[in-house]
């Protein structure tokens, strides 16, 4: 049981709170000759000071680096040992990705599960139990290896088309089963039926079990591994599954390590960002943005969560508070001639643009050119100066996204679910999200990667789709009159003649074959490395976990309370 440390600060305000505040604000802060503005009503933060001012115990730091290269080499023996059974070594595969420790053994463990996929035989899973056909089936895809999902068969019966009644006794095969529905691509119809009869067992009984199992039960329901965050997946994981990770000891050892060592890393980082956000005055110059400090930096540990890449992820939660402001700014605060007058002069790029925008936006634009120039001379001395341009050219299509949204709204204009769709790809903000962190991953990010992101593949297309859906779904109905139908939600009513019932149902349909889309596109043969897929796969995740029942990024409430708790407060389990 996982048991949250901080608190709320304050408790959302009701909407009626919420627009007194504002009328408030308005009245004390307008004149006759200023301008109209929309007014969000965003709540304030939750966080106590206690969280954004945590310590860092460098000597733990270093202990715990230091063990981890002590102990992974027990664990890679255990891995390329090759007496141990297939179904033993797939299971434990499993709990080293699970526990996101692959990254210490990508190669070692891309050997042997292309050993062992070269020597598979469909027949061997004649007999194999729910269980094991269900573990070997996700870490062969997990992994990149399409195993068919005819594995699947033999618990139909074909007679009546309906999954055979015995596996609804294996409680714990049908968790596994339904973990591998998430797996799936278009055109996998039994595992598409699988889903929804699975879903519909487990939420069922989920209430009559009892300890790991009824946890680990009602954490796949709430979120299922595949699309959660992937390191409160692990910590979850490791919470919730003790048999599967005391099976070997130096597996528990090393993860134990191991997370402590990124819960002190995570503190750094976060105190990094804390600073500099402080350092900024963000929160003087730009007021009416929503102060969301940890969630965004929650987003840089979710897109690249391994620990070498720290520079890359404090990196990355600069730009996302840079997104952040440019969203409030024209979704919520500027006027449609303010924020043409900011389109235009984040196009040019140039110092001298500052002089046409109005004072309340000249201190911010002077951060977005002063960032981007100092990651230009940080990867100026690596000899990379030019892999800044795609991150720059990413905030102009983003600037241009936002602009075209309220253009629409100002002339209220819903336009067509299509056209609405193609400029939501863009202010889905994935390019930004995906092309800052990479600048500093070294010798992956090469031109050629570079020309296959911008080649726009299936899987990046997904994203962007999902994210926009995802984000619509769950917020049009607080944006309401602002949003003046300019969402996905209403564009798809207004286009298709359906209710909004029907509208938000078809939507999340198109949210599942996005998923599917993904997953396919993480299947070998792939056209690049899984290291560039990793953050596409993981900026779906970090939407899925934000928007998959409501906005807990403008409105923070329990689970990002437990998250954080879990990743820089909770205390560690040793079994």
């Amino acid at each position: 049981m996982i048991h949250t440390t901080l608190t709320k600060t304050t408790s959302k305000p009701s909407r009626m709170a919420q627009n007194e505040s504002n009328t408030t604000l308005k009245e004390n802060n307008q004149t006759n000759t200023d301008p109209v503005r929309p007014f969000a009503n965003f709540p304030p933060p939750i966080w106590d000071d206690h969280l954004l001012s945590l310590t860092v115990d460098y000597l733990e730091l270093e202990a715990y680096a230091k063990a981890i290269d002590e102990r992974k080499e027990e664990l890679r023996r255990l891995i390329i040992n090759p007496n141990i059974d297939s179904n033993a070594k797939l299971c434990l595969i499993n709990s080293v990705y699970r526990l996101g420790l692959r990254y210490m053994f990508a190669e070692e463990i891309e050997y042997q599960l292309d050993k062992l996929f070269k020597e598979l035989n469909m027949e061997d899973y004649d007999q194999a139990d729910l269980y094991t056909t269900s573990i070997n089936f996700q870490v062969f895809r997990q992994h990149g290896y399409k195993l068919s999902c005819d594995v699947f068969k033999k618990f139909k019966d074909y007679n009546s088309g309906k999954f055979k009644e015995y596996i609804t006794d294996d409680v714990r095969g049908m968790l596994s089963f339904y973990e591998s529905t998430q797996l799936r691509i278009r055109g996998e119809s039994i595992l598409d039926e699988a889903f929804v009869f699975i879903e519909a067992q487990l939420v069922d009984l989920v209430d009559t079990l009892e300890g790991n199992l009824a946890r680990q039960v009602r954490q796949a329901l709430r979120s299922p591994s595949h699309r959660g965050m992937h390191i409160v997946e692990a910590r979850l994981y490791f919470s919730n599954y003790e048999e599967e990770c005391s099976t070997y000891e130096s597996l528990s050892n090393l993860a134990n390590t191991h997370f402590n060592y990124l819960q002190q890393l995570h503190r750094e980082e976060l105190c990094i960002f804390t600073k500099w956000i402080k350092d900024l005055k963000f929160q003087t110059i730009t007021p009416f943005v929503r102060d969301r400090t940890p969630e965004l930096y929650l987003w840089a540990i979710g897109i690249i969560p391994e620990p070498h890449y720290s520079h890359s992820r404090i990196i990355l939660a600069k730009m996302a508070q840079l997104v952040l402001v440019l969203d409030d700014i024209y979704d919520a605060y500027g006027t449609i001639e303010e924020l043409r007058l900011l389109t235009g002069a984040i196009n040019s790029w140039e110092i001298n643009a500052m002089e046409q925008l109005p004072e309340y936006i000249k201190p911010f634009y002077n951060i977005l050119l002063n960032e981007l120039t100092e990651v230009e001379k940080q990867l100026s001395r690596e000899g990379r100066a030019n892999r800044v341009y795609a991150t720059k050219q990413a905030f102009q299509k983003l600037a241009g996204g936002y602009l075209q949204e309220a253009e629409w709204r100002c002339q209220r204009h819903v336009p067509s679910f299509e056209e609405y769709l193609k400029n939501g790809l863009i202010t889905s903000a994935y390019d930004v999200f995906i092309y800052s962190p990479l600048m500093f991953m070294g010798d992956i990010f090469s031109k050629e990667a570079l020309a296959w992101y911008e080649s726009r593949p299936n899987i990046g297309e997904a994203t962007m789709s999902l994210g926009r859906l995802y984000n619509d779904v769950t917020s049009f109905q607080f944006e309401g009159e602002r949003a003046q139908q300019v969402e996905s939600v209403h564009t798809y009513m207004k286009t298709f003649g359906v209710p909004e019932n029907v509208a938000v149902q078809e939507l999340k349909k198109m949210i599942e074959n996005d998923w599917k889309d993904i997953n396919e596109g993480c299947l070998k043969p792939t056209e690049v490395s899984m290291e560039l897929l990793a953050p596409i796969l993981n900026f779906a995740r970090m939407n899925d976990m934000v928007y998959r029942y409501s906005d807990t990024f403008t409105f923070p409430e329990t689970t990002i309370v437990e998250y954080v708790n879990l990743l820089f407060i909770d205390f560690v389990p040793k079994y």
